[in-house]
């Protein structure tokens, strides 16, 4: 278990306002600890999160917005085209509505904000010339549609019998031990997909766009290569071979999809009024988008403490990091 300390004077200017080091889930602490384990696994059904609204997000769609099944063994505009517009407005409201909040009206000012710079970036490295048009483009040209594909397969195979699905009232028990199990795999799918997206040839033809966004935003989490967003989303594959309940399969894309929002935010927690109303921006990500060659999953399953690329926020980690940057720069040009 990692030791608590404050960043330094160097790491308050940049990162200000997270108290501590970068904290893994407790689920994987040894010795065990159950009760905080188990803490672990159910918190965030169970309080105000991102988690809660997309799950309910995506019980509604299911309920109310989705066609029949039957009508969708034939692929259609007619249902395809809807899908691809209510992604895009769901994507718009939740990223939209925080980079409105957080940016544009600036509804907390600087509280929480872990980059002191005031505004977004403009420049000849984003599409736009503008971090934010670049940003919204490629999250809903790209990102909204291969989203929507990976839907669209999904519904298609599940009504034609081909994908193996899961009623709530025949299998509540599955129903719970996928959202109990789900962020751990999309965890341990994110470390893996994007530590292969940083092996150079990858990182500079595809993975680069997003990196482009160091003074990230709402709208950042989204904006990648097509490719990119290929590979991000392929974990939902998995709902294709392993039997699960439809809400789960949108959870799992609304939280592929959507949570990029809040992780990327730019600010530790969202606050109205002075009052703490959840969590939003990622400390273990941000500290990935400023030093690029450290914390490649998330603190839901220790993938980068157990493979050494790890940064809590710490100076020494700094060193370490820049360090290992600087071997694989100088091996990458020897080769």
């Amino acid at each position: 278990m990692t030791t608590a300390h404050q960043p330094s004077a160097r790491s308050r200017k940049n990162i200000w306002h997270h108290k501590g080091p970068v904290i893994f889930s407790a689920l994987f602490d040894w010795p065990p600890r159950p009760a905080d384990a188990l803490l672990a696994l159910c918190k965030r059904w169970v309080t105000v999160s991102r988690n809660v609204l997309f799950l309910t997000m995506a019980v509604v769609v299911y309920n109310y917005l989705l066609p029949p099944l039957a009508d969708m063994k034939t692929l259609s505009i007619n249902w395809v085209l809807v899908a691809l517009v209510r992604n895009i407005v769901l994507i718009t409201v939740v990223a939209g509505g925080l980079h409105s909040y957080l940016f544009v009206i600036r509804g907390q000012g600087k509280t929480l904000k872990f980059d002191p710079r005031e505004t977004l970036e403009k420049g000849s490295k984003f599409t736009f010339r503008n971090q934010v048009h670049d940003n919204i483009f490629w999250s809903i040209a790209s990102g909204a549609s291969i989203w929507t594909a990976y839907e669209v397969l999904y519904f298609w195979g599940a009504a034609n019998g081909v994908i193996p699905t899961l009623s709530f009232s025949d299998h509540p028990i599955a129903f719970v031990l996928w959202l109990l199990v789900l962020p751990v795999f999309l965890s341990s799918h994110f470390y893996l997909i994007h530590r292969l997206l940083h092996w150079p040839p990858l990182f500079q033809r595809y993975h680069k766009l997003h990196h482009n966004n160091v003074h990230i935003g709402p709208w950042s989490g989204m904006s990648m290569h097509p490719v990119e967003h290929i590979f991000y989303m392929s974990s939902v594959l998995a709902h294709f071979i392993i039997p699960s309940h439809p809400v789960i399969v949108l959870l799992h894309l609304y939280t592929r999809c959507m949570a990029p929002a809040f992780s990327h935010a730019g600010f530790e927690k969202l606050v109205v009024k002075d009052k703490t109303v959840t969590e939003a921006a990622d400390f273990h990500h941000q500290l990935h988008h400023r030093y690029y060659e450290c914390n490649y999953g998330n603190v839901d399953a220790p993938w980068d403490r157990w493979f050494g690329s790890v940064h809590d926020g710490s100076d020494e980690d700094t060193a370490k990091v820049r360090e290992r940057r600087r071997k694989m720069y100088r091996n990458a040009a020897g080769n």
